[in-house]
């Protein structure tokens, strides 16, 4: 295991970073793409600020909620409620476009090569952009799915149709390019009662497939994609590969950051390229494979198109 001590910024100044990520992709094998908050926060999903005010106005106003993601650990008085405030944060998450090309973007540099993407994003929006998702492995879970939160069986559901009727009941109209709030309707804090959602099988409310305790779910879906995860590195064991880490910060180091530190350092072959604003770093174990640049995810990506 690689201690943080040991970790070392890049600051060799004779290497043009961008230019020498550039020559990896294009001459790489594989390439493997690990993927977390930092990717989805540079093409404009925003938590806090303009975007944040525009769909929770009314629930900043009422409970002073700083920010859209500590809103959704509020404990809401009724089920009403609480999904009413889930139904806009999945949808704008979830089924609206990125504000910004970036993996529009990041699908170009890699179409055409062997590629597979680890992610503990749950927005989904490596499909929207058009990546294959059979070379997708969303390992936290989809804000578009729905589990039973018991749960009693090991089964997800998709919530587009009804996230959909949520938001439309609160006074939003559902457009091609989002949910705007049409001029002079006032909003509602909660949906109807026959809304809510609730398993299919037992009756017990119904929650998001979102990783935060043992009660996460690991259906069939999520297996396949394990799987074919695994196929893939085995594939490439010893090859010439590119470990591409966007914005994964520290949360979950585990899942992407050490096994890509790991990988790179028992491969010769191998090279582990970091593209992360203020924590752009490499253990200095694999210093000299390894490609470090602290910027916005992307703006490296337009420079490397």
């Amino acid at each position: 295991m690689f201690l943080k001590k040991s970790t070392m910024k890049s600051t060799n100044a004779c290497y043009d970073k961008i230019s020498r990520l550039k020559s990896e992709l294009d001459t790489a094998d594989a390439v493997i793409i690990g993927a977390g908050a930092g990717l989805s926060a540079s093409a404009g999903f925003t938590y806090t600020g303009e975007r944040f005010e525009k769909y929770f106005g009314d629930f900043i106003q009422k409970y002073g909620f700083r920010d859209m993601y500590s809103g959704g650990f509020y404990p809401f008085e009724s089920f009403e409620e609480h999904w009413a405030y889930w139904s806009r944060y999945i949808y704008i998450n979830r089924y609206q476009d990125a504000p910004r090309p970036v993996y529009d973007d990041l699908l170009s540099l890699v179409q055409g090569k062997d590629y597979f993407v680890l992610t503990t994003n749950v927005d989904h929006q490596f499909q929207k952009a058009g990546f294959d998702k059979k070379r997708i492995f969303y390992t936290q879970g989809d804000y578009g799915l729905w589990q039973c939160s018991k749960p009693c069986h090991q089964e997800t559901y998709d919530n587009e149709a009804a996230v959909c009727q949520m938001v439309e009941s609160q006074g939003f109209s559902v457009t091609g390019n989002g949910i705007e709030l049409p001029e002079g309707t006032d909003l509602k804090m909660c949906v109807s009662t026959e809304l809510v959602p609730r398993c299919p099988r037992c009756g017990r409310p119904m929650t998001m497939n979102l990783r935060c305790d043992d009660t996460f779910v690991q259906d069939d879906g999520w297996y396949g994609a394990a799987n074919r995860y695994e196929d893939f590195l085995c594939r490439h064991k010893g090859t010439k590969i590119l470990f591409l880490e966007l914005g994964v910060g520290g949360n979950t180091p585990g899942i992407i950051k050490y096994p890509f530190w790991q990988m790179t350092y028992q491969n010769p072959e191998a090279t582990y390229a970091c593209i992360n604003y203020g924590d752009a770093a490499a253990p200095r174990e694999i210093a000299e494979q390894s490609i470090c640049i602290d910027g916005d995810i992307g703006e490296a990506l337009k420079k490397l198109k």
